[in-house]
């Protein structure tokens, strides 16, 4: 089956972009309303309980990723007889992965108690709040979530955001409601857990509908199916160090510092994960159409295509990074007030963090869409429990500020750099690493500059809140604009970035 890459690259954009858009504005909304009806112990509850149950989705153990990648194959040759018994074998995995995450998640329950220093609200119970996230977390894989997988492998996760967005603005209405009219929390989660349900039947039906030639049945050759866990066995340091990087902060600074400071560190945390939309947004679009590129086409190629999609991602990041700087603390104290902000050291770091990321994600989309798990299994563990062991050294001694800068020291001086070194021994011409070294220091620079750049000019206007958070905002997009396109602008990438944006948004060729 052939597979309209660029097409459906834009539009997963589209709707995927729209989706994210809906599902991260509207929670600021929902932050502001607990906070001021519930009050801050609760979102730091919220925020454990996420932890929490991202440790115990460790039984995924990168079953997904090791699926879709194994589709991509018989979809471009149309063996449907694989595909459906890959589907029978996704749909066991899940079962059991649903199972298994239930009676670990009961078991852990005597234990929790344990992880939050100090007081918890008085009006709730936090086993039965407990037991309520833990449902909505095995009934994600127990509700035909299998079915996603012929979704993300045909490039066609605009039909799940389709469904997504038109749930949760009921969610969204409906939890609103409850916490201004009954500031009733079980409720609250009770809507949280009926959302995830309608979600997955509702994708499920849509699945059968596109795809009828699809079902669970028939089995996979012996080999076929050792190579397919061998590829989840790899997935799972994968796995696995995400989780414990992702959970470690808010784990640290709810057992040292209490329910409160991480409701403020997630304050913080929110707002970038509000800006990587952009970015998971172009991941999840292209991330299938790479991996039948990286299966159909020549390394020479690949390898151009990794550097105009790098180019796509410091335009995003040289601009969103100094915007990001700039506008943080105007917007945290007409969000949450002047009581939540945090030292303007640690907005640098909170940057430099979204930076990183930004970049890390950009080389783990061709990693990925290339399965070489095999090869980079060590390289997030390591820096998984690098980020751990200086949050533990520091969370005492530096606070918050620490926290944020062990997450930075472990991305920038381990992951990064030994992601550079696995791709270019798999996927892509050992000859080119250096050049892309070059080209990726460049763009750090670029970015620092702007940066930079925008800070000074920002820092001449002291003006009130509202006032200063307009001026920054104009300031902090504009300059690294005109800096971006002045340096760049004869550059060849700029003309081949502009064909691929046309190609992508207009469907250009």
């Amino acid at each position: 089956m052939k597979i309209h890459r660029t097409k459906n690259a834009a539009r997963n954009i589209v709707f995927s972009g729209l989706t994210k858009i809906v599902n991260l504005i509207v929670p600021f909304i929902m932050r502001s309303v607990i906070l001021h009806f519930l009050g801050v112990q609760y979102l730091g509850l919220s925020g454990l309980f996420r932890s929490i149950l991202s440790i115990l989705n460790l039984a995924e153990l990168g079953v997904g990723s090791a699926m879709v990648f194994s589709m991509y194959k018989p979809i471009a040759e149309d063996d449907t007889d694989t595909i459906c018994a890959l589907m029978r074998l996704y749909r066991s995995f899940y079962r059991l992965i649903g199972l298994f995450i239930a009676i670990v998640g009961l078991a852990l329950t005597p234990f929790l108690r344990t992880l939050i220093k100090g007081d918890l609200p008085p009006d709730m119970n936090l086993y039965i709040l407990y037991f309520m996230n833990l449902g909505n977390t095995v009934l994600t894989y127990w509700l035909f979530a299998y079915k996603n997988c012929l979704l993300a492998a045909h490039q066609r996760g605009d039909i799940g955001s389709k469904i997504s967005l038109a749930v949760h603005l009921v969610e969204y209405v409906l939890k609103i409601a409850v916490l201004v009219f009954l500031r009733n929390y079980y409720i609250y989660l009770g809507i949280q857990l009926a959302t995830q349900i309608a979600i997955n039947v509702l994708t499920s039906l849509r699945v059968d509908k596109l795809y009828p030639q699809y079902s669970p049945r028939g089995s996979l050759p012996r080999e076929q199916m050792l190579d397919i866990i061998r590829r989840v066995r790899d997935l799972f340091t994968s796995k696995f160090s995400n989780v414990i990087f992702n959970s470690a902060d808010t784990l640290v600074i709810t057992a040292f510092m209490g329910l409160a400071p991480l409701a403020i560190f997630q304050n913080y945390f929110f707002v970038i994960t509000s800006l990587r939309i952009l970015i998971d947004v172009i991941v999840g679009a292209c991330i299938a159409g790479i991996g039948n590129s990286l299966v159909t086409e020549s390394e020479e190629k690949n390898y151009r295509d990794l550097e105009r999609y790098s180019f796509l991602f410091a335009i995003l990041l040289s601009v969103s990074t100094p915007m990001l700087l700039c506008m943080y603390q105007p917007f945290i104290e007409i969000w949450m007030g002047k009581d939540y902000l945090l030292s303007f050291a640690t907005v640098i770091c909170f940057t430099a963090y979204y930076y990183s990321m930004g970049v890390n994600k950009l080389i783990n989309m061709f990693k990925d869409a290339a399965g070489i798990w095999r090869r980079d299994r060590w390289r997030p563990l390591v820096g998984a429990f690098v980020n751990l062991g200086l949050n533990l050294a520091t969370v005492q001694w530096l606070g918050l500020y620490g926290v944020v800068l062990s997450s930075v020291i472990s991305i920038v001086l381990v992951q990064i750099p030994w992601l550079f070194h696995n791709l270019f021994q798999e996927v892509f011409p050992h000859k080119y690493l250096w050049r892309y070294v070059k080209l990726f220091s460049g763009f750090v620079a670029v970015t620092f500059l702007c940066c930079s750049s925008a800070w000074l000019l920002c820092s001449l206007f002291q003006l009130d809140p509202w006032p200063t958070f307009f001026v920054n905002m104009l300031i902090s997009a504009a300059v690294p604009s005109l800096l971006f396109f002045l340096i760049y602008r004869n550059h060849p990438l700029f003309h081949a970035s502009v064909k691929l944006v046309q190609r992508l948004v207009f469907g250009k060729r």
